[in-house]
């Protein structure tokens, strides 16, 4: 008899202790007494009603968890439809897309009981929801957007995921997006290769020809801009020039126009005068021989032109 109360106060006090966990340094637990949430307590001891009163479901909340979403090299390939993670671009090619989505629970009141009621469906869900937006984004463009914008992909489906989460009151905060694979199916990556490989191709030449263009450009407006220069201080200079000119000419028409009233003859000099000028620079050229030399006391000496008897063969 005392053996069966002994075994009767060991199986209560087991059951007794049933109500008591230790939380975690990283976790929250959620209490719930007859279905109804009493307590989240923190780490540490709790200690409440034995199993059937309460329920203690403990979440670690510092724990950032990964979701892969879409393609998998390893799936058959034989499957009706399409493979998991091979979806249609807008211009009707195929690319295969993986995503590594990285999210963590919310441990705020009422959050926390969410994820705690919803956790058999959380991922389900996540998945489901970032495979929508990824295939709308693909969907609305073109192959060669699609190959090029990883990071404006993540951008796209990070700002839109978090609302479609929240709806669902699913108890997680989305942390992090970000594109483990992309590219276009086995059977037409060459093609496609060869097509970028073209395309980039296409584009450092451009890039070569407008380096090029620029080059020359520069160098075309440098040599404007010297020209420009040069033109400006020989125009300068011209201009100095006829203004000196025109100065020296203006003081010596009135110079003229004072002297002939009282010297008939001011003419005349400056004839002479000019005539001299234009004479020595003739002789200075080589162009006349002045015949200055050969005046003597009776005026010019023309004998001295005629050719000897010698000199004549005479």
């Amino acid at each position: 008899m005392r053996r069966s109360l002994y075994l009767a106060l060991i199986a209560l006090l087991g059951y007794s202790l049933t109500g008591v966990a230790q939380v975690g340094p990283d976790e929250r637990a959620v209490v719930r007494r007859f279905g109804r949430v009493v307590a989240r307590p923190g780490p540490g001891l709790w200690i409440g009603f034995p199993y059937g009163i309460d329920r203690i479901d403990r979440v670690p909340v510092r724990v950032v968890r990964q979701l892969l979403v879409g393609y998998n090299p390893a799936e058959s390939s034989d499957a009706p439809g399409l493979p998991t993670g091979q979806l249609l671009t807008g211009d009707q090619n195929l690319v295969n897309l993986k995503l590594v989505v990285e999210y963590a629970i919310d441990d705020r009141d009422g959050a926390l009981e969410n994820y705690v009621v919803n956790r058999d469906r959380v991922e389900a869900a996540l998945y489901r929801e970032t495979e929508s937006l990824a295939a709308d984004w693909i969907g609305s463009r073109t192959v060669d957007r699609v190959l090029g914008g990883r990071t404006i992909l993540t951008q796209w489906i990070a700002t839109r995921l978090p609302a479609r989460l929240d709806r669902q009151n699913l108890g997680i905060v989305l942390q992090r997006v970000s594109v483990e694979y992309l590219a276009a199916p086995e059977e037409v990556r060459d093609a496609f290769e060869a097509v970028n490989q073209a395309q980039t191709n296409i584009r450092t030449r451009k890039n070569q020809a407008e380096q090029e263009a620029e080059k020359q450009s520069n160098e075309a407006n440098t040599f404007q801009y010297r020209l420009q220069n040069e033109a400006a201080a020989y125009r300068n200079e011209t201009e100095t020039l006829a203004r000196t000119e025109a100065g020296a000419f203006e003081a010596r028409r009135l110079q003229a126009t004072r002297l002939r009233a009282t010297n008939p003859d001011f003419l005349a000099a400056i004839w002479r005068e000019e005539i001299g000028l234009l004479l020595a620079e003739l002789k200075s050229r080589s162009r006349i021989e002045l015949l200055d030399d050969f005046l003597g006391p009776n005026g010019l000496e023309l004998n001295q032109f005629v050719p000897s008897k010698k000199l004549s063969g005479r």
